[in-house]
């Protein structure tokens, strides 16, 4: 929201310096985003005249003007705009000034022969709202040699301030000033504009056959209007908001929108066919917004239309068929109160975003509309002439009767602040709360019309969502007086609210993570460690992607997306991973591995914490070991490295080959504990899903799912056992069927002796020349730890002979020769 100090001032009568305005509004909640000073800007641009505008010399498209800037000393400028002409007064940029609009400094030169001392301006140069195609055409009693910024009344600052989505009522300067009135700043000025007393009835009715959409809808014809350039005050009043003035009529609406919060559209009368307007459902039609776009309308979406099909958006955007121009003589004026959820839902779906639309889903004061219709009205007359009609009315005013109860001691209780009675209910009654009932205790009052955000009943209907008649119920008996406590607080200042220490329960802190969280943590930490980067992706992403890594039931499509391309809520984190990927090799980045810790949806809704991590490319130049590209086993290092981190018992963990569809069949696995735990997934992406998503081929994924992971059982620790002998190693090599995995014979080996066997480790896996077609040799290193004496050679034997005949049972091996 945006506004001028002087324009503030028409609504705030206040002796307030700019300093203390601005402490008060951020005090009370509306936060100051900035300030602008445009005449710090602007201060070095003069009002000049053009003596004479020849054409150049040398060039075709360009003109050598003398122009008088004021100070006696004709200048000579080279301006290369359409309209420069003998006679016209202009504004003069000088050497040395900034130009805002083109980001330069000018400079005294010469183009074509021809000396030039400065710059004929456009609007668009100066950063103003207005035609940019020429230099800026001023009238003739514009004085020569004055500051522009001054004489255009743009020397003063415009204040912006962030507004809350629930204060509908300071979208408005009217709000603005009354809240800084409520707060003591000065006193707020008084609304009562004379009632029009229309003569004729409208050559234009309202027909509403959507009132659910529009409860209330007033309107009028002003005939024989000349609709012309508006006045400079006007003018100057939307340039400083940032408006483009567009023609008396459109400008009228627009301030209004601004200075009341009261948004109004004006139509064409003689543009309407049929002579009426009808509100009533979208049926797929299209029209010209006066935005310049196409806007469909489907139907949940309120039109206003007549004879001729649909001519306005309702409460968004209005057509550009029945716009006003210069040639306009009748003009309907429409005001309308519109419900605020299918605005909003309106909006989200055309993506139309305007000064109505974010004033009608904040919601506006319902009360506010005839009062408004003819203050509107009467400024038709003034600036544009005619003659009002009678008002066109369809459905009825809405009955705005809201009180909220104010318990005195929950303003120190659950607000913290002293505030007394006899001020508290003061500074509500300068916002427009009325006394109804108020003893020693409490006090109950009515909420004015402009606030929507107090005491309001929920918005959107719920009634099929499990326990919100519940919520709803208490939400009524809570929320009317938290409103009323923080209206209190805030108009005394957010910053009077004394600091107070949160209790100290304990002398000992608690923990700040939960298990899950430790364990987050530190997977978090582990993938970092091992060259991994952490990634952040949505946890949605399109249809048809989510269907290449599994089910992508309409269970988890989004019935209201962000964006049409991210509908669909992800089966694992790897399907957006892998798009992240893919961009990046896209971008030059071939080498790189990504994880992210986050969640995966299931059909039934329910979701999942997992931790996923993507390798593409190569391995990492070093002089220890030449480059290669990653495999399903590099996968699997990560995932058995964050598994063994967690605690997880490694000697109970178990690798089945197969996995996912979107894994390459005969390059994948999972790791379990026990026949039904699954841990962790892991191995080479399937080449059609690479294809299909740019990915090179040979990427590897994993995936460790950490609700599946147990939280370790907590045992008194122990002195640790220190062994009083050294471990002794021996290497085995055993010839075994190629498709037996290592694991199976690793766990054959260490358990041929459990209570002596502290380790048994593959260190080579060898198939060729002197090994049997169809065998594979697998060499082990087993660490046998003695415990209560030293083993003799025949005792080691014996435990060797044991492991021989373990293998041999486990896995059909036999020693290699």
């Amino acid at each position: 929201m945006k506004f001028t100090l002087s324009w503030l001032k028409t609504w705030l009568e206040t002796d307030a310096s700019l300093e203390d305005i601005l402490t008060t509004l951020s005090a009370i909640g509306l936060e100051v985003e900035g300030v602008e000073n445009r005449a710090d800007t602007l201060a070095p641009f003069v009002i000049a005249q053009v003596i004479e505008a020849l054409p150049h010399p040398n060039a075709d498209r360009l003109r050598a003007c003398r122009v008088d800037v004021g100070d006696g000393v004709e200048r000579s400028v080279v301006c290369g705009a359409p309209n420069a002409r003998t006679g016209l007064r202009v504004v003069f940029a000088p050497p040395g000034a900034f130009v805002p609009g083109s980001g330069i400094t000018l400079k005294i030169g010469e183009i074509r022969g021809v000396k030039s001392e400065g710059m004929l301006t456009s609007f668009s140069e100066l950063g103003l709202e207005g035609d940019g195609e020429g230099i800026i055409e001023l009238p003739a009693d514009a004085p020569v040699g004055a500051r522009y910024a001054k004489w255009a009344g743009l020397d003063e600052p415009a204040i912006e301030i962030a507004v809350t989505p629930n204060r509908g009522d300071a979208l408005s300067v009217r709000g603005v000033a009354r809240d800084l009135a409520a707060a003591g700043l000065g006193m707020l000025k008084p609304f009562a504009p004379a009632p029009i007393a229309g003569s004729g009835a409208s050559a234009v009715v309202w027909h509403n056959s959507f009132p659910e959409a529009c409860p209330w809808v007033l309107g009028r014809t002003v005939r024989h209007v000349k609709n012309t350039e508006s006045p400079d005050w006007l003018k100057q009043r939307l340039e400083s908001v940032g408006l483009r003035p567009i023609n008396t009529l459109a400008d009228i609406t627009n301030f209004f929108t601004h200075d009341l919060g009261r948004p109004l559209h004006v139509f064409d009368a003689d543009k309407i066919a049929g002579g009426f307007l009808e509100l009533r459902r979208g049926n797929g039609e299209s029209f010209t917004g006066l935005h310049g776009k196409e806007v469909q309308a489907g139907a949940e979406d309120c039109i206003i239309a007549d004879a001729a099909g649909a001519q306005s958006l309702a409460g968004i955007v209005g057509g550009e068929a029945t716009g006003c121009d210069e040639a306009t003589t009748s003009v309907f004026i429409e005001c309308a109160l519109f419900d605020r959820v299918r605005i909003t839902q309106t909006g989200q779906r055309t993506g139309i975003v305007s000064d109505a639309r974010q004033r009608f889903e904040r919601g506006i004061d319902s009360q506010l509309m005839p009062q408004a219709l003819d203050a509107a009205t009467a400024m038709v007359i003034e600036l544009c002439g005619g003659e009002a009609s009678e008002i066109s009315e369809a459905g009825a005013r809405p009955d705005w009767s809201r009180t909220a109860k104010l318990r005195f001691a929950r303003i120190r209780s659950f607000g913290g602040s002293d505030i007394g009675p006899d001020e508290a209910v003061a500074s509500l009654e300068r916002l427009g709360f009325g006394v109804r009932a108020r003893d020693a205790a409490s006090v109950t009052l009515a909420v004015p019309s402009w606030r929507n955000d107090v005491a309001q009943p929920p918005a959107l209907d719920q009634a099929d969502v499990p326990g919100a008649a519940q919520a709803a119920i208490g939400a009524a008996e809570i929320e009317p007086e938290v409103d009323l406590i923080e209206e209190v607080l805030r108009l005394k200042g957010m910053d009077a609210i004394p600091p107070v220490s949160l209790p100290v329960e304990g002398l000992i802190q608690a923990p700040i993570y939960t298990p899950k969280q430790a364990r987050t943590a530190l997977a978090r930490r582990v993938l970092a460690a091992r060259g991994l980067l952490e990634a952040v992706t949505f946890s949605f992403l399109d249809h048809e992607t989510a269907a290449l890594f599994g089910d992508a039931p309409e269970s988890l499509r989004l019935a209201n997306p962000i964006a049409a391309d991210l509908d669909q809520m992800r089966p694992t984190a790897l399907a957006t991973l892998s798009l992240a990927a893919a961009r990046n090799v896209a971008r030059g980045f071939g080498d790189l591995g990504l994880f992210e810790i986050g969640p995966a949806y299931a059909a039934d809704t329910s979701q999942a914490l997992a931790a996923a991590g993507l390798r593409l490319g190569e391995t990492p130049l070093s002089a220890l070991a030449p480059a290669r590209k990653f495999d399903a086993l590099d996968a699997k290092a990560d995932a058995i490295a964050v598994l063994g981190a967690l605690g997880v018992p490694m000697e109970g963990v178990t690798t089945t080959p197969g996995g996912a569809s979107f894994y390459h069949p005969g390059q994948c696995g999972t790791l379990r504990q026990g026949p039904k735990t699954i841990l962790a997934a892991f191995g080479t992406l399937h080449p059609a899903l690479c294809a299909r998503l740019d990915l090179p081929l040979g990427a590897v994924a994993f995936e460790i799912f950490l609700d599946a992971i147990a939280e370790p059982k907590r045992r008194k620790k122990a002195a640790p056992v220190l062994p009083a002998f050294q471990p002794i190693r021996r290497d085995f090599a055993f010839l075994v069927s190629a498709g037996t995995p290592a694991e199976t014979l690793l766990r054959a080996a260490k358990g041929a002796e459990r209570n002596l066997i502290t380790q048994v480790a593959l260190f080579d896996r060898y198939q060729g020349k002197g090994v049997p077609e169809g065998q594979v040799s697998l060499a082990i290193a087993v660490t046998i730890q003695p415990v209560e004496k030293s083993f003799s050679e025949t005792e080691l034997d014996a435990i060797s002979a044991k492991i021989v005949a373990e293998v041999g049972k486990k896995t059909g091996g036999v020693l290699r020769g």
